[in-house]
């Protein structure tokens, strides 16, 4: 025997945007017209009139309003001028990245150039970098050695970049971070 079709997982989708015309729940609204004039507060249904002899919609542009403020303006254009100031302030928001450079006590010299150049390439572009020293065995009794490995670094970048945080040690390994300038 099927069971039953029932609604339980059924979502109610959220609605797009400002309400519109018969969907605002005021009674009396503030009308502003096509051309920007204020027509007063009106009720909702001679509003709704007024906007459709224009051949456009009564949208609700203030709802916390008392009482709530009412546009008369194509719904369409609306609604595509909000989603180009919401595309224009996406694309001038900076997403700061964390990248990560894992060294060891015993890095060798050209080692150690190659990951500062590629460090002062990350900071260039904006993001911070998280410098790693990793210590294994016997590398734990020389934690002065990780130190100065430390040193070295806020030294070779302090003309581009400035610490975050401060060298830390954290079990086995020492971390800091540098962002720029």
């Amino acid at each position: 025997m099927p069971y039953p079709k029932t609604n339980f997982f059924h979502r109610r989708s959220k609605p797009q945007g400002p309400r519109a015309n018969e969907k605002i729940r005021a009674l009396d609204v503030q009308v502003i017209n096509s051309e920007g004039k204020n027509l007063g507060v009106l009720p909702l249904n001679k509003a709704v009139s007024i906007a459709k002899e224009e051949g456009l919609d009564l949208i609700e542009i203030s709802p916390n309003a008392n009482p709530p403020v009412c546009k008369i303006m194509d719904m369409g254009k609306y609604k595509y001028d909000l989603q180009k100031k919401a595309n224009l302030a996406k694309k001038n928001q900076k997403v700061i990245l964390l990248k990560e450079i894992k060294l060891r006590p015993v890095t060798e010299i050209h080692d150690y150039n190659f990951k500062i150049k590629n460090a002062k390439k990350f900071i260039s572009k904006g993001d911070k970098v998280k410098f790693t020293i990793k210590f294994k065995g016997r590398e734990m009794q020389h934690l002065d050695i990780g130190k100065n490995l430390m040193n070295r670094i806020i030294d070779d970048t302090k003309d581009i970049a400035k610490v975050e945080n401060q060298p830390k040690f954290e079990g086995k390994q020492m971390t800091m971070i540098i962002q720029p300038n």
